[in-house]
């Protein structure tokens, strides 16, 4: 069973995110809107099909992290969530809530062993590429 297949998102808190995405945007041309960027890429397996790493920055206050108290975040893309969630239960690991369903994919997070947040994300990437992109074919 495949886990982990790439990196889905980088999340971080900061101070002012509406001045850090203007930095970013300025400074290393990162294309920025509320949530933060998209980079788009193809799959290695598939090199037709999209593939999507979120990169947002939070707001230093934000509790969407918790209960880690880092003050970051990855999101990693998977395969068959269900699945890996039954595997990681009974290895062990620490499962935050219920798998959330979206249009988009589905979520759920959980804590690596020092107590680090991670959002694990079976992605939709048809859909995901319609919000990106503003295509509704």
């Amino acid at each position: 069973m495949k886990r982990v297949t790439g990196v889905g998102g980088i999340f971080f808190k900061c101070k002012d995110s509406d001045s850090i995405k203007e930095w970013y945007k300025t400074h290393l041309g990162l294309d920025t809107d509320e949530y933060g960027t998209n980079f788009e890429w193809y799959q290695g397996s598939d090199s037709t099909k999209k593939g999507f790493t979120q990169w947002s920055p939070f707001n230093e206050k934000t509790t969407y992290f918790e209960p880690s108290v880092k003050d970051f975040m990855f999101n990693y893309r998977v395969e068959n969530l269900v699945e890996l969630v039954e595997q990681l239960k009974i290895e062990g690991v620490t499962i935050l809530d219920e798998i959330e369903n979206f249009e988009y994919g589905k979520f759920i997070h959980i804590l690596d062993l020092e107590g680090n947040k991670i959002e694990l994300w079976e992605p939709n990437d048809i859909e995901y590429d319609k919000i990106v992109t503003g295509r509704t074919k």
